[in-house]
């Protein structure tokens, strides 16, 4: 039988209970943060920009998923019932995590930024009726044609982003007051370069010919952007929710309106099916957009548009450009 030396042992004892305590610091620091959830990735990134590494921050629905129509997993649901702050769209912007939330009986504040920071929001019609899934029964909710709901996707105008960082610093001030200061000093740097990026959206958006400034779209996404930013009419082939499929008389009446007002361009969208509005360019013989907008979050974090200041230059150039201005980077 072979025996180990008592130096080599004492070594290795010795280097065990070296790394021990630095691992357990570090698990210690990490338990001791604040646990937050955020359901989307706007919010996400807004969290993380004012928090920085002061919170435990989990991202519940990742870039590349459509909120409209994403699956919540059993490890969400966990999350969200663990955490001690939930920061989340409304306005039925992630219908399924609002479920989630909306179910938990956890005393955490569980707060809808959207709705707080725009209680006003643009309304717009939601064209078809669609399903839901909820707790393996099949539910349909029906809407009226011409009826009118909020429409969630608030962040596509600066000034709510704006309202939506400081709900956010408050949020988390009240969660973790020891690091107050620090989100003060956060949210007011990134309001500033929010309102930079708002003054030149508007500078950008003013170099397309007025006679040109007609957005169309695979869903109807950018209503906010298209008011805050002088674009005088917009189209799209769906209503607010991916969800939602065109009508053929939908499809040709879209054709015709993009040959009367001779729209150049047509923007696709990231997260959406493409192909209605593809057929679509063909028909009418206009071209799409090289760049894809953004209409429902970030871009994959890291990339350029995986952060919203990003998101939004990426989406002012392609339209800019595509609608025959001229897009000068953010600076």
């Amino acid at each position: 039988m072979k025996t180990i030396p008592i130096a080599l042992f004492t070594l290795v004892l010795g280097l065990a209970s070296c790394s021990t305590p630095n691992q357990t610091a570090n698990n210690t620091e990490n338990s001791q943060k604040p646990s937050v959830i955020a359901s989307y990735s706007v919010l996400c990134h807004l969290t993380e920009t004012i928090a920085q590494d002061t919170v435990n921050l989990k991202c519940l629905i990742p870039p590349a998923q459509d909120p409209h129509t994403y699956q919540p997993t059993p490890s969400d649901s966990k999350a969200i019932s663990e955490a001690q702050l939930v920061l989340y769209g409304g306005y039925q912007f992630e219908p399924q995590i609002i479920e989630l939330v909306q179910a938990s009986n956890t005393p955490a504040p569980k707060i809808a930024v959207s709705e707080q920071a725009v209680p006003k929001p643009m309304m717009a019609e939601h064209e078809h009726a669609h399903a839901h899934e909820h707790e393996q029964e099949q539910t349909k909710e029906e809407h009226k044609e011409g009826e009118l709901e909020p429409d969630p996707h608030v962040w596509h105008d600066i000034k709510n982003v704006i309202a939506m960082t400081e709900i956010v610093r408050s949020q988390l001030a009240t969660l973790n007051p020891s690091q107050a200061q620090v989100y003060e000093q956060n949210a007011k740097a990134y309001t500033e370069k929010l309102q930079n990026l708002d003054n030149w959206v508007k500078a950008q958006i003013a170099t397309i010919p007025e006679q040109q400034r007609t957005l169309i779209t695979t869903h109807d996404a950018l209503g906010y952007y298209i008011n805050a930013y002088g674009l005088t009419g917009s189209e799209a082939l769906q209503g607010m929710s991916t969800e939602e499929t065109p009508t053929a008389s939908r499809v040709k009446e879209l054709v015709g309106t993009i040959k009367q007002t001779k729209v150049p361009t047509l923007f696709a969208e990231i997260t959406a099916n493409n192909k209605v509005i593809e057929n679509v360019a063909r028909e009418a013989n206009v071209k799409i957009a090289d760049q894809e907008l953004y209409a429902d979050g970030l871009g994959e974090k890291g990339s350029p548009t995986g952060n919203y200041i990003g998101m939004i230059e990426n989406n002012t150039c392609a339209i800019v450009n595509g609608l025959g201005g001229k897009c000068t980077p953010f600076q």
